[in-house]
């Protein structure tokens, strides 16, 4: 096969991921929230593989005519926010007024977030929460806290996307990657165990997806208040 087949075949890969989020919406229309779930890792996936294979392949340069960054964004929108976001507004798990709140502030904000080209940092982390809405709202359907923490933390999750806190990218965020990236594969499986037993309460999956979920949350905050020695600082990624 030659490079550009190779580099075309990615963009169709990452296409792949809006197959996914169809089928997850499907699911979530009809309140199956498991299957709704198990869709959404597949795309999580997904987009957890096409990075990397994009850069190897050189996609900007062999495929131009694609616009890869693009192509993930839109994705990325449907998968991470929009269908998360209608999950919770129809699981039940916040009442009234409250669940409009959410949608609405998770949705919008993360339209703007999206949007801005200040998002990644030199070290190829995210300036501000990345929208990952669909690794909070999993824990939510596990936990199925109180509407009110649910409120406060959709609040501050969607605040924090315009602070100056940094969250990593496990895959290209070179520091502690070699902790980060088992961490994420970790909190893959236990998303899709978590959907596959369709969130039973005494599953340890739940565990499981705190402990990584915290991990993937803090650590770039983490890094920002711990210094990096110099001899660290000069590697590239």
């Amino acid at each position: 096969m030659t490079l550009r087949f190779k580099a075309l075949s990615v963009h169709l890969f990452t296409a792949t991921g809006a197959v996914f989020a169809m089928l997850a919406m499907l699911a979530a229309v009809e309140e199956k929230w498991s299957l709704m779930y198990l869709w959404l890792v597949v795309s999580f996936v997904v987009d957890g593989i096409d990075g990397p294979l994009a850069r190897h392949y050189h996609v900007k340069k062999n495929a131009p005519e694609f616009d890869g960054e693009l192509l993930d964004l839109i994705i990325d929108y449907l998968t991470y926010v929009f269908i998360p976001a209608f999950a919770l507004f129809k699981s039940g798990l916040m009442d009234g007024w409250t669940g409009w709140v959410a949608i609405i502030v998770i949705t919008f904000a993360s339209a703007m977030y999206f949007a801005d080209t200040r998002m990644k940092t030199k070290d190829k982390s995210f300036s501000g929460f990345p929208g990952c809405w669909n690794m909070v709202v999993i824990v939510i359907f596990a936990l199925e806290p109180n509407f009110w923490v649910i409120l406060l933390l959709v609040s501050l999750l969607s605040l924090a996307m315009f602070l100056p806190l940094k969250f990593i990218h496990p895959v290209r965020t070179q520091r502690w990657r070699n902790v980060s990236l088992p961490i994420a594969f970790a909190w893959t499986f236990f998303a899709g165990w978590a959907a596959w037993v369709d969130f039973h309460p005494e599953s340890w999956a739940h565990w499981g997806l705190v402990i990584t979920s915290l991990y993937l949350v803090f650590a770039g905050i983490a890094q920002q208040i711990i210094p990096q020695r110099k001899s660290a600082d000069y590697r590239t990624s």
